[in-house]
């Protein structure tokens, strides 16, 4: 990868001619300027001219194949040209241009897997919004967190902690560098980053999420589940009903619950088991709850209590509804049985999950509600959902009846094994 010794502009044309228009031109800059600061020899007094192969491999293999103290030693150099601390902001601004490039690539690459680039409406960008959670995940020389682009000192042993602390930055960058020079990466399973997306082909569907949103979410999901995500229920399909969601839900495995408020709050939950509909809480210790916007952020159980999942309806004692941590009336999301509905109360935290209130207003009102199943589909999954809706959603059965219509399949199948 040499360089020409022709002026500036001729050199900047260079260098992104190796990659196309894989990348945007501020990623292309930054690798470049990252790769001439190397010093293999440790003697040299500045940055080169131009890249040797020697820096280009040295950069490659520390950025794909490193520790955590030679990958940040090529993002120090990426950010800036000197060892002195760097302000806040500047390491700010290298990770919104490392999460733009990610959403770039992967769109230009045609490596999407079904989902979108969309920007989504607001104020603050998806990559701006995901570029702030993972510099949240800093810790400045005080101990103190990074809420902001601030005036605030960096010096490498913070970027050095913060590679450790935050593996998804290192995982963009090797997704700049695989897809945007198109090498190989072994340590890179672009599968289990970017989840398929399946929808029913016959149905048009735009989800709320984009894909920098599903793979923040993604990356928190147990291994095995994060290769495909499977659309179990959308109220933009299948309606604005209770029922219609136990029916779609119930029995499918691990889910991802989603929810986007009227005041354009986006919010859910990840369901680590089945759905089933009883008047008991239900799931374990692997669910969390999750923001997407106005900021992204994933919030895990605390111990404190065992309230991970609840769906219930048809009760008249207790409360009818999806919940998510915290208690009865007193949900750390909940989805009413008068779907359309839900609060999200937290003073100041829920007690499973620690998480603040999700929603712009604590009881809310929403239009737009999916549910995704992740992984595979077992065996016994899909036994159990051949099943009529009958069988699993109790008011369209009771509908039915009522209307004095009969049941034609009744006595030609076999009964399901729960009944």
């Amino acid at each position: 990868m040499e360089e020409s010794d022709g002026q500036a502009e001729p050199q900047a044309r260079t260098r992104q001619s190796h990659v196309g228009e894989a990348l945007p031109a501020e990623m292309v800059t930054r690798l470049f300027e990252g790769m001439r600061r190397v010093d293999v020899t440790g003697k040299t007094k500045g940055p080169s001219e131009r890249i040797s192969q020697e820096q280009f491999t040295v950069s490659m293999s520390h950025l794909l194949k490193g520790n955590a103290e030679e990958k940040s030693l090529v993002i120090w150099k990426m950010i800036s040209a000197t060892e002195s601390p760097v302000k806040a902001r500047e390491v700010q601004k290298f990770t919104e241009d490392l999460v733009g490039s990610v959403a770039h690539v992967l769109n230009y690459r045609q490596e999407l897997r079904g989902w979108t680039e969309k920007q989504a409406p607001g104020s603050l960008s998806r990559v701006q919004v995901l570029a702030a959670q993972l510099c949240s995940e800093m810790k400045l020389q005080d101990g103190e967190k990074l809420l902001g682009p601030q005036q605030l000192d960096c010096d490498r042993t913070t970027v050095e902690d913060w590679v450790f602390r935050a593996p998804l930055v290192t995982t963009f960058l090797s997704v700049v560098i695989q897809q945007g020079f198109l090498l190989l990466c072994s340590s890179l399973d672009l599968a289990t980053l970017v989840p398929e997306c399946q929808v029913d082909q016959e149905r048009e569907f735009a989800s709320v999420l984009d894909v920098l949103s599903v793979i923040y979410i993604n990356s928190h999901l147990p291994r095995e589940q994060r290769h495909r995500w499977r659309l179990l229920f959308s109220s933009e399909l299948h309606g604005h009903s209770f029922a219609q969601l136990c029916g779609c839900i119930a029995h499918w495995g691990p889910c991802v619950v989603l929810l986007e408020d009227r005041d354009g709050h986006v919010f859910g939950g990840f369901a680590s088991c089945s759905w089933e509909v009883k008047p008991q809480f239900q799931g374990d210790d692997r669910c969390f709850l999750f923001s997407i916007s106005p900021r992204m952020a994933v919030y895990t159980c605390t111990g404190y209590n065992d309230h991970y999942m609840y769906l219930n309806q048809g009760q008249q004692t207790i409360p009818n509804g999806l919940g998510m941590g915290g208690q009865h009336n007193y949900f750390g999301l909940w989805i009413d049985v008068d779907f359309g509905k839900g609060h999200s109360k937290a003073k100041p935290t829920c007690t499973t999950y620690n998480s603040p209130q999700l929603s712009a207003q604590e009881d809310f009102r929403f239009e737009k509600m999916e549910v995704w199943a992740v992984g595979d589909a077992s065996v016994t999954q899909l036994a159990k959902n051949t099943k009529s809706v009958l069988d699993v959603d109790p008011a369209a059965r009771a509908l039915l009846e009522v209307s004095g219509r009969i049941r034609h399949s009744e006595g030609l199948r076999e009964v399901p094994d729960d009944q």
